[in-house]
């Protein structure tokens, strides 16, 4: 009799402990981001978030950064994450990489018509994107949506083959140090996201004088707060709520919004996305 309440008991700590250590799972919401800027930056930017959505969802937030672009895009299809911050490509790498079991939540306002830009030293000579030609031309992130994928997409409808027309391809896997790698003279032109162009120029850390902007794109859907679909649908749209939900009207809720560099975050769907499938489809680059 001993013996078998000995292993009811054993087997009744081991169920709580389980229990335990899935009530713990569920109570905390893992963030991440693709690193499209230095970590210290990402930090800087999302911790406010990541405090938000404590408050809002009653549940602790952990944001960690990511090495690299592909990582954000495994760390959601595996789980291994619950919410991420995906540039247009990297959601739809991520939902091609899940079987299509990738849900986007919300995207900024801005993200509705998206441009990248190109700079060039403005004493360089390069005024259009034919005069990139023979030049030596930086990327963001092969897998960045505003720094690479569109970039390309519209240099090929302009009839400008990167490899076989510029001098050597750089990629410098951030927007950040794609600046600077065209302040320094690394290379002559560079591709990038206009939200993090305008952001340098408004802190007064680029020189518009030396560098600056010779073309800006078309819009395009770009990017979006992703979750995986086994999220319980209660807690996607708790989610989807809470960064809805913030309003410029609050000074706390504006800080976070702009750190963002959004206006607000409005509602999104998967078909948004499609035309940026197609578009990395067309450029080989899925």
């Amino acid at each position: 009799m001993k013996t078998v309440l000995h292993r009811l008991r054993g087997a009744l700590l081991i169920a709580t402990s389980l229990i335990a250590a899935a009530a713990h799972a569920q109570a905390v919401l893992r963030v991440t981001t693709i690193p499209e800027e230095a970590a210290t930056e990402q930090v800087r930017k999302f911790t406010p978030l990541a405090s938000y959505l404590e408050k809002q969802l009653g549940m602790k937030v952990e944001f960690t950064p990511v090495n690299d672009y592909p990582a954000a895009v495994e760390a959601l299809v595996n789980k291994k994450v619950d919410l991420v911050w995906f540039g247009g490509f990297t959601h739809v790498q991520a939902n091609l990489r899940s079987g299509g079991k990738i849900v986007p939540l919300a995207q900024r306002e801005e993200d509705t018509k998206f441009q990248s830009v190109f700079i060039a030293k403005t004493d360089s000579g390069i005024k259009t994107l034919a005069d990139m030609k023979g030049k030596q031309v930086s990327f963001g992130s092969q897998s960045s949506t505003s720094g690479h994928a569109m970039p390309r997409s519209f240099l090929l409808q302009a009839g400008i083959n990167p490899e076989k027309d510029f001098a050597r391809i750089a990629y410098s896997g951030a927007h950040d140090a794609t600046i600077a790698s065209v302040v320094s003279g690394k290379v002559d032109a560079a591709a990038l996201d206009i939200t993090v162009w305008r952001k340098f120029v408004n802190e007064n850390r680029v020189d518009t004088k030396a560098v600056d902007v010779f073309y800006t794109s078309p819009g395009y859907f770009n990017y979006n707060w992703s979750v995986h679909a086994d999220m319980p649908k209660a807690l996607q749209d708790r989610i989807k709520a809470a960064l809805i939900g913030l309003s410029p009207a609050v000074p706390e809720q504006a800080e976070i919004l702009r750190l963002n560099r959004a206006t607000r975050y409005i509602e999104t769907k998967p078909e948004n996305y499609k035309g940026l499938e197609a578009a990395a489809r067309s450029i080989g680059l899925i």
